[in-house]
């Protein structure tokens, strides 16, 4: 619990190494994650190689220097392959290859990704999750070397903290919890929800530097903007398609 009450962001890390038997207590609880059907339909990727972190960091991840700094890099792949090749063994005709399998094994595989990272932090161990695993799907498929019905979902970045940043602002607990039914707040409950948000320092920083009105305005216009939704998701879909994903659509 106190790991989960203090989780922060790293960016900075130290260059001391993690020994395996740490890495090898993290993976197993990842492996020991809720999963749909036990079917475990996730494979994670494990990168400590310099070089091919240094392509990671270039050509998927906007080089982010957290990516060369941390000792460990996890990939958090959907993987439909595996179980694919093992129904086929066994002479039962599988039919994985459908955008409702495909979410399936991203739920399982962050799942795991949450199970990894509560582990780290427990131990002392900094993360942090790359969102650009979204945007430069290609390049890790291609870097990592992942057949067809492999596609990575999330990344994790793992190591000693260099720094030490306070905990992230997070909207009030009723903003997110509802009891027995969804009830839709009214313009006057989402002003109050959203006014330590946009009243915090960081946040009118935000708003100043872009030059923009208000903070909705930072998210829209600047990070996460209608265009790029567009052409991501478009670019994701025909991943799916390339990685066999969507054949039965």
């Amino acid at each position: 619990m106190e790991a989960l009450f203090l989780h922060k962001t790293i960016r900075k890390f130290k260059d001391t190494p993690i020994p395996n038997e740490v890495i090898q207590q993290i993976l197993l609880a990842a492996i020991r994650a809720s999963n749909t059907g036990n079917m475990q339909l996730y494979s994670i990727i494990v990168t400590t190689d310099a070089t091919i972190k240094q392509q990671l960091c270039e050509q998927a991840h906007f080089n982010q220097a957290m990516v060369k700094q941390a000792p460990v890099i996890l990939t958090f792949c959907a993987d439909l392959h595996r179980f694919t090749q093992w129904c086929t063994l066994r002479n039962a005709e599988p039919y994985y290859d459908n955008f409702l399998s495909f979410y399936t094994a991203t739920i399982d595989a962050v799942i795991a990704a949450q199970n990894a990272c509560i582990a780290a932090e427990s131990i002392g161990l900094g993360i942090c999750y790359l969102g650009t695993t979204n945007y430069n799907t290609q390049q890790i498929i291609d870097i990592l070397q992942l057949p067809k019905l492999v596609v990575p979902v999330t990344t994790v970045v793992i190591g000693y903290p260099d720094e030490q940043p306070p905990l992230t602002h997070r909207l009030p607990v009723e903003a997110v919890i509802h009891n027995q039914t969804y009830t839709c707040p009214n313009n006057t409950t989402i002003e109050q929800w959203y006014a330590e948000k946009e009243n915090l320092e960081e946040s009118k920083k935000f708003v100043a530097e872009n030059n923009l009105d208000n903070l909705a305005q930072v998210f829209t216009k600047k990070r996460y903007t209608a265009q790029n939704n567009t052409v991501f998701s478009q670019k994701l879909l025909d991943i799916l398609n390339k990685q066999h994903c969507m054949n039965n659509q």
